[in-house]
C-alpha cells in the first residue's frame, strides 16, 4: 500500500501552510516536486524551499511535468495530459516504494478547487496501483484574494459563481449571479462582458513578495489590468492571478466593500 497525501500549500507563502500540512510533510517518506520547465523554475524552487525549511529530513524527488497539447480540442487534450502525468506519478512512486510507503505532493492552493491532482490520482489507481489518497486542505487563491482586498466573497443572500476565463469568455456573465470569481484566465476574459456597473478585484502572485492588486470599476481599470498583467508576466516569466467580478444591484448593495490600492 502506498499512501499519497495531496497537501495544499496556498500560494507558496510558508505562513499559508497549516500545521497539518507541515506535519504531513515531516511524516512522509518522500515529497514529490514537479518541474514545469525553465520558464517556471521558481515555482519548483518555492516548493523545494518549503521542503528545506519545514521538512528538512524528508527526501525529495523531482520529476518533469509533461506539457499539455496546445492544439486540438481542449478536453481531450487535458485528458491525454492527465494520463501522461499519471504514468509519471506511478513510475515515481513504484521506483521509490517497491514495498509501500508515504509520499506527499505539494499542491498550489487547495486540491479541491480547480486542480487536477485528485483526478490524476484516480488515474493512477485505475492503472492498477494500490494507492490510498489523503487530502490536506490549503488556503485557496480565492480566499487569498478576498483577504488581500479585505472584501467579502458574496453579497447578502446572493450566490457566487466560480468559473474559468474560458467559460466567461465563451458564455458571458453566469445567469443569476451577483458575484463571479474567475480562475485560470489566460488573460482578459473580462473583456467579453459589458463592464457597465461591474466592479473588479484582481490579484496576482497573492501572498508572495511580488503580490500585485488592482480594484475598481471594470470600465476604468480593465485596461490597466491587461497592461500590468502583461508587464508582470514578462518580468517574472509566469503569472498566477485571479479576480472577482461583482454587479451592482438595482437596489444598491451589490458592490460590497472596496479596496483600491
Amino acid at each position: 500500500m502506498i499512501q499519497l497525501s495531496l497537501v495544499g500549500i496556498g500560494t507558496g507563502n510558508p505562513d499559508h501552510l497549516t500545521g497539518q500540512a507541515i506535519a504531513e510533510m515531516r511524516a512522509a517518506d518522500l515529497v514529490m516536486v514537479p518541474l514545469k520547465g525553465a520558464d517556471k523554475a521558481d515555482l519548483a524552487d518555492l516548493r523545494l524551499q518549503l521542503c528545506a525549511s519545514l521538512a528538512p529530513d524528508t527526501p525529495v524527488a523531482t520529476f518533469d511535468l509533461p506539457r499539455r497539447a496546445a492544439d486540438g480540442d481542449y478536453l481531450p487534450a487535458v485528458a491525454d495530459w492527465h494520463d501522461a502525468i499519471a504514468r509519471i506519478w506511478a513510475e515515481t512512486l513504484a521506483g521509490h516504494f517497491p514495498k509501500g510507503g508515504k509520499a506527499v505532493l505539494l499542491v498550489w492552493g487547495d486540491p479541491s478547487l480547480y486542480d487536477s491532482t485528485l483526478r490524476i490520482a484516480e488515474r493512477v489507481r485505475a492503472g492498477g496501483m494500490v494507492l490510498r489518497v489523503r487530502v490536506v486542505p490549503g488556503i485557496t487563491s480565492l480566499s487569498a484574494l478576498t483577504a488581500a482586498h479585505a472584501i467579502p466573497l458574496n453579497t447578502p443572500g446572493a450566490p457566487v459563481v466560480i468559473t474559468t476565463g474560458r467559460r466567461l469568455r465563451d458564455g458571458g456573465w453566469p445567469e443569476g449571479a451577483d458575484s463571479v470569481a474567475v480562475m485560470l484566465d489566460a488573460g482578459g476574459a473580462f473583456q467579453a462582458i459589458d463592464p457597465e456597473g461591474v466592479q473588479i478585484w484582481w490579484g496576482a502572485y497573492l501572498g508572495m513578495p511580488q503580490e500585485h492588486l488592482i480594484a475598481g470599476p471594470l470600465a476604468r481599470v480593465g485596461a490597466q489590468i491587461i497592461s500590468e498583467r502583461a508587464s508582470l508576466r514578462a518580468r517574472h516569466g509566469w503569472i498566477m492571478d485571479i479576480y472577482l467580478l461583482r454587479k451592482a444591484r438595482p437596489d444598491g448593495p451589490g458592490r460590497g466593500a472596496s479596496s483600491t490600492p
